[in-house]
């Protein structure tokens, strides 16, 4: 980096440095010559982009929205900042412009196929059961062994009344990742609710093992129910 320095090196040059910096994860280093290289070509879509992607690993997800629409701005044809900014509107829960954001992605890069599963959590953010259903199933045929997937499937199917499902989603999840409190969570709570007495036992052993991988939640449903 010290010979860019010192011979004023081109845009692209600085693009480029930037984006190895993206990889070493130096991420204001990054931004320095996201920044630099700004200077001189404000409307470089990829310097632009990619100084939200690094303002977004520093969860500054808040600025970096802005730099995405900006990056919008200079290249509207490239699916990467509508995605980016997809994922900024995602983490900030504007669910229903993450939603807007993807769709555009979607349409123009149909391939990008990471979009079903963020698109499904901004819908299940929304409420949007059905639908998020939809895009969970999507993303499951591209790589069926996905556990968060399954897991956020699960909830989607809980949202859309459909207990019996749930579960089988949940346990899902847990066979793909048997770390996964939240879902010994839900498969315990869900056992124990839909169906009552029945699968109390194996209810209460969900709970347990939620508890036991650190899901507090678990304790109050434990001690009334459990004990």
């Amino acid at each position: 980096m010290a010979g860019l320095m010192a011979c004023s090196p081109s845009e692209d040059e600085l693009v480029q440095e930037g984006i190895n910096q993206m990889d070493a994860q130096n991420w204001k280093g990054a931004i320095t010559l996201f920044d630099r290289a700004l200077v001189l070509n404000p409307q470089n879509g990829t310097a632009l982009n990619a100084k939200g992607a690094a303002l977004f690993q520093e969860e500054k997800f808040e600025e970096a929205v802005p730099i995405f629409t900006a990056a919008i701005a200079a290249d509207s044809a490239s699916y990467k900042a509508w995605f980016n900014r997809g994922n900024a509107n995602l983490k900030l829960e504007q669910f229903k412009s993450a939603v807007s954001d993807y769709n555009m992605a979607s349409r123009l890069d149909p391939a990008q196929t990471d979009i079903y599963y963020n698109r499904g959590l901004a819908l299940l953010g929304m409420e949007e059961y059905e639908d998020a259903l939809l895009d969970f199933d999507k993303a499951l045929q591209v790589e069926p062994n996905q556990a968060l997937v399954h897991f956020n499937r699960g909830k989607a199917l809980l949202g859309n009344n459909d207990p019996g499902n749930a579960m089988k989603a949940l346990t899902d999840a847990i066979n793909l990742d048997g770390k996964n409190g939240a879902a010994y969570y839900l498969l315990g709570v869900t056992r124990m609710s839909a169906l009552g007495e029945s699968e109390k036992e194996e209810g209460c052993a969900d709970l347990k093992m939620a508890l036991q991988l650190g899901y507090t939640e678990a304790k109050t449903w434990i001690d009334d129910f459990c004990e």
